[in-house]
């Protein structure tokens, strides 16, 4: 399955929860079988941990923090240059192909 969005890059959200609409962050984890991603900052959940006597191994216990994966359809990439969130198109040449800004035409790498 391909998709144009990538580890390491600045995306926004540009729907789904309110408080999370608008927001940009970097893609952490790309999930292609489910075809969502993890952004930082974006869709924070809380774990209640109990303490556990799993040997001498020491795991965080309480309320643990983590962002939660986020439906692809839902993000859209920024670009570096005019850093606007822009749709993403594919340009081939002999190196191979590249990503490349639709709106300022630059290319995204």
């Amino acid at each position: 399955m391909k998709v144009k969005i990538r580890k390491g890059d600045t995306v926004e959200v540009i729907s789904g929860r309110l408080e999370d609409k608008g927001k940009r962050g970097e893609v952490i984890r790309v999930i292609l079988d489910e075809r969502r991603v993890v952004v930082q900052g974006v869709n924070i959940r809380t774990k209640h941990q109990k303490q556990t006597q799993a040997g001498n191994r020491q795991m965080s216990v309480g309320r643990i923090q983590f962002e939660g994966p986020v439906d692809i359809s839902n993000v859209m990439l920024v670009c570096p240059k005019c850093s606007a969130a822009t749709r993403v198109g594919v340009q081939r040449d002999d190196e191979g192909a590249h990503r490349v800004c639709k709106k300022c035409q630059s290319t995204i790498d």
